[in-house]
């Protein structure tokens, strides 16, 4: 059965790719799931044109975060996250629960697509971020301290 995809599903489709997947599949567990709608011309038009837009949105939203991005640059960002006595986090930090602190801190609506991490953040201490928008990159330290 050939789908069209609604959102990232690991192994199977990126969001807004059309395949072919099984019709079990698909009948049992993506389309009832939101995951993917069956790939018809006219749920085709109207995906599309909703990625179109989507992906305008997203170029005016760099665009102008690119003009303000600077002034994330060596900026010091703080999260209360709990640890043990040894400085290790009970939970990873991961792009997403940046984003928030960002925004909260500096007024910055970054997307987490834009922050650059190898691995979660498992400690307590001060971290070298990278944020990357386009073309342009800064840096900023996030300040982990226990709860």
């Amino acid at each position: 059965m050939k789908v069209i995809f609604l959102k990232h599903v690991p192994n199977a489709g990126n969001k807004y790719e059309v395949k072919n997947v099984s019709d079990g599949y698909a009948i049992n567990f993506l389309i009832p799931n939101h995951l993917a709608e069956i790939a018809t011309d006219s749920v085709m038009k109207r995906i599309l044109s909703r990625k179109e837009q989507e992906d305008s949105e997203k170029k005016v939203h760099e665009d102008l975060l690119l003009k303000n991005i600077k002034d994330l640059d060596g900026v010091r960002i703080e999260m209360v996250e709990p640890a043990n006595e040894q400085g290790h986090l009970f939970a990873g930090i991961h792009q997403a629960e940046i984003v928030p602190v960002i925004k909260e801190q500096t007024r910055l609506e970054i997307l987490s697509d834009h922050i650059i991490l190898k691995k979660p953040i498992k400690e307590i201490g001060e971290h070298k971020i990278e944020v990357k928008v386009q073309e342009m990159s800064v840096h900023f330290i996030l300040s982990v301290v226990a709860k």
